[in-house]
């Protein structure tokens, strides 16, 4: 049975804008618009027959009650675990189980401070390997390639690596390979010089 209030809310018709009737509510089969005519099927909630709750107004915030640092009408809950800023339930975000504020989240998220939160890294090792192995291809290019690699690999070595877990047999690899090119190097000009 469609209540008072439901029947004031009703439901528009998506061509005209005109107020459906509630017999065509919930019906299996398309019916014509009473006002334009256009063919429409309408599926409403339950909570569209439930009378309307009033809703109490935000209360006054007792003396010496703490409010929410973004929201001054509520109250606080608790209280940011990172800056110490009171928080409503809706400012409250738990993340690994550390409370904190919006704010905190995104200034974690920026900067890398929570780990929780970084979706990514660099991976310095497969540049190494990469900046090492690639240029081998083209030997002459090895001349600049293979000093810069091992020294990409020795600058990064304590540099994160994947979000999952990885060895240094990347950052191993490339400077035994930058070393080989650099000995093959000294090696032709040892071997030039002295011809």
């Amino acid at each position: 049975m469609m209540t008072a209030d439901a029947a004031q809310r009703g439901v528009a018709c998506s061509g005209c804008g005109g107020a459906l009737p509630v017999n065509l509510y919930n019906d299996p089969e398309l019916a014509g618009c009473p006002n334009c005519q256009s063919m429409v099927e309408v599926r409403v909630f339950p909570a569209l027959y439930q009378s309307l709750k009033a809703v109490p107004a935000e209360s006054e915030l007792a003396a010496g009650e703490a409010n929410c640092f973004n929201h001054p009408q509520k109250k606080a809950v608790v209280v940011c675990e990172d800056c110490g800023r009171f928080l409503c339930a809706l400012c409250e975000v738990e993340i690994g189980g550390k409370r904190s504020c919006p704010d905190c989240i995104e200034r974690g998220r920026t900067q890398g401070e929570k780990q929780e939160l970084i979706t990514r890294r660099t991976m310095h090792d497969s540049i190494a390997l990469s900046m090492a192995l690639l240029p081998a291809l083209m030997w002459p290019v090895t001349f600049l390639t293979a000093p810069a690699a091992l020294f990409y690999a020795i600058r990064h070595w304590k540099s994160p690596t994947s979000i999952l877990p990885r060895t240094k047999i990347r950052y191993l690899s490339a400077m035994l390979f930058a070393v080989l090119q650099i000995g093959g190097w000294l090696a032709l000009v040892y071997g030039v010089m002295t011809s």
